[in-house]
């Protein structure tokens, strides 16, 4: 059953405003039409969630074409969205789709149409070069994941509810840690528990790494089990109307980590919670980094420190900002990271500590809230 707290109602999701706030980022895109490609983008323009749909966005219209497995659904959402009063819904066949999406460009008058150039193929770009012939298309990266970056509080609201049941759904499964489950048994019971508590999915492929395991950073669960001593890093999150959670916790069964690992829990947890205390409005991601990054050095593991330390979250896992050395965007009230140094000792383990938060306009107010005590003893209840 699914607790109460988790059941209230979310804030509306509103996307009516989107398509105005795009159109004046397309001349500096060096375009005066932009078509979408990427499901992402076309969701958050248009509150659309299927899995085939393109958008073209002009000056003064948008048009959405899918197929017919979404007749139905499409014009339900864009009219629950707020943006169906100003998005033209054709559905029909691949070849249908792409002459009303080349129509709307030649009456508009679009000269120059923008691509997603991060994500549409070269086979791709060869196909729509042939249906908008009468137009040059030209590469664009980022527009619109530029509105994306900032969050508002309807987005907030369901990435705080996937956090709560992230966390809900760890404290469900730990106890089982101490039956030598193995670490696909565990990542398929906290899978489900997400579900039951109210998840569409979750948000990643769940990493369950225990003993020499937990030195890769992004091991799959496998057939190991998980036994007494062993020091296992739990990394997962759950999807709530397509926006997404990302927490990792390190836990050591049966009482105190190994000592070789002692001191490794202690470096990245302190260099955790400075990263959290760095994140605020006007720092840059690189800053954050650096913090996290100079305290693991300071205790003698920056060699074994790989990778960046987080990342932006969203209707993507891995979106913008990227939060790494050297990384330069600018935090702003709004914006969601990560949060996750990690230290990896080959054949021995490993120790990542992760949260998901918001910077607000004077710090930051983390939305998973799972304790990070890595301690875990006893039996299951």
């Amino acid at each position: 059953m699914t607790p109460a707290w988790l059941g209230g109602a979310l804030a509306p999701l509103l996307v009516g405003d989107r398509l105005d706030r795009v159109r004046p980022l397309l001349d500096d895109a060096g375009a005066d039409a932009l078509l979408v490609t990427e499901l992402a983008n076309v969701r958050y323009l248009t509150g659309f969630t299927g899995s085939a749909g393109t958008l073209l966005v002009t000056a003064d219209e948008a048009m959405l074409a899918t197929d017919g497995r979404y007749r139905t659904q499409a014009g339900e959402q864009l009219d629950a969205s707020g943006a169906g009063a100003v998005v033209d819904v054709v559905v029909g066949a691949p070849a249908a789709q792409r002459d009303a999406l080349a129509g709307l460009a030649a009456r508009a008058g679009a000269r120059r149409i923008g691509l997603e150039a991060d994500g549409i193929t070269w086979a791709a770009q060869r196909r729509w070069a042939e249906v908008l012939r009468s137009a040059e298309l030209v590469a664009t990266s980022g527009v619109v994941e530029a509105l994306r970056l900032v969050k508002d509080g309807a987005e907030l609201d369901r990435m705080g509810r996937a956090a709560a049941i992230a966390d809900a759904a760890l404290a469900e499964t730990l106890p089982m840690l101490a039956d030598e489950p193995t670490e696909a048994e565990v990542a398929l019971v906290l899978d489900s528990a997400m579900r039951r508590l109210g998840a569409e999915d979750r948000a990643f492929e769940t990493i369950v790494a225990s003993g020499p395991n937990a030195a890769k950073p992004h091991a799959r669960p496998g057939t190991r089990r998980i036994a007494a001593g062993d020091c296992v890093v739990i990394d997962f999150g759950a999807i709530v109307e397509g926006y997404r959670s990302d927490m990792t916790r390190t836990f050591s069964v049966g009482g105190n980590p190994p000592s070789i690992l002692a001191p490794v829990f202690d470096a990245v947890t302190t260099a955790q919670a400075a990263g959290v205390d760095a994140v605020r409005p006007g720092v840059t991601t690189g800053e954050v980094d650096r913090v996290c990054r100079d305290l693991v050095t300071e205790a003698g593991y920056g060699n074994e420190f790989e990778h960046g330390t987080g990342h932006g979250v969203g209707l993507h896992i891995h979106e913008a900002p990227a939060v790494g050395p050297g990384t330069t965007a600018i935090l702003a009230p709004g914006v969601v990271v990560t949060v996750e140094p990690g230290v990896y000792l080959a054949g021995v383990g490993g120790v990542r500590v992760e949260d998901t938060v918001v910077v607000t306009e004077d710090g930051c107010r983390p939305l998973t809230r799972f304790p990070k005590e890595p301690l875990l003893d006893g039996a299951r209840s």
